[in-house]
Parts: structure tokens; sequence; C-alpha cells
């Protein structure tokens, strides 16, 4: 018995528009994960990214957890922008910078209200427990910012 395999007429438009729409989207998330970094970098005492380079567990453990918090906040902002590409990528970027910015500001504050002393945790050659504390609170903050996207 033999089969023919027939695709629809627009069925590699739709590929291309689709392979379109995931490297633009690739684009703005790697785009806001970047400025993400640099907030999170920006706003914690010391030099993360040297910290990091370095090998200081703590400031691995924060950094990463900080990533994944705004990984969390854009792709929510991805998924919620459902509708024409252009007006999703544009709400994904929005709403992905504002996220980042809630999500900074919200953990210097946990922070300042646990009273824990970051630069001095980062910098630590020597894990800290309390760096999980820091690594939920980005996590925690960031689920919660992103549920506030949808």
């Amino acid at each position: 018995m033999m089969y023919n395999l027939a695709l629809d007429p627009g069925f590699g438009s739709a590929i291309g528009r689709g392979i379109g729409a995931i490297a633009l989207y690739a684009v703005v998330g790697l785009v806001l994960m970047v400025f993400g970094f640099y907030a999170i970098d920006w706003t914690t005492p010391g030099k993360l990214s040297a910290l990091v380079r370095n090998g200081a567990p703590n400031a691995v453990i924060v950094t990463a957890s900080g990533l994944v918090s705004m990984a969390l906040i854009v792709v929510v902002a991805i998924y919620s922008s459902a509708g024409k590409l252009d007006e999703g990528l544009l709400s994904s970027l929005i709403y992905g910078l504002l996220g980042i910015i809630v999500q900074v500001a919200a953990v210097r504050l946990l922070e300042w209200v646990t009273r824990l002393d970051i630069g001095a945790l980062i910098e630590s050659d020597r894990f800290a427990p309390a760096s999980v504390v820091v690594a939920s609170a980005h996590v925690a903050l960031g689920l919660v910012v992103a549920v506030a996207i949808i």
C-alpha cells in the first residue's frame, strides 16, 4: 500500500513565520536576560560578574537564582503576549522590563528587612546558608512578579 504525503499549501509559510517569531522572541528574551543580569549586578554590593568568575559560592547561588527569577518573568511576559507578533514582542519587552525592575526592588527590600549583609555574604569564599535565603527570595519574588503579569 502506498501513501502520499500531502502538506497544506500554506505549510511552508506558516513554518517560516513560526521560525521568525521564535527568533524574534529569543532576541527579546536575551535582551531582557542581559538587562536583568546587569540590574542584579548593579544593585547588589560587590561586582557579581567577577565574583562568579572567581567561584565565590554565595555569589554564584545569588546570581543563578536571580537569573532564574528573571527568566520566569520573561517567559511569562512572552507567554501572556498572545496575539499579533508585533504587539506580542512589544508587550513582552514592556512587561519584562517592568517585571525586572519590580523584582530587583522587591529583593533589595527583602534583603533590607532581613538585615543580611549581602556584600559580605556574596564576597565570602565559604558557603553561607543565608545565600539560600536570598536565592529563595529571588525565585519566590520572581514567581510573584511573573504571575502578576498574567
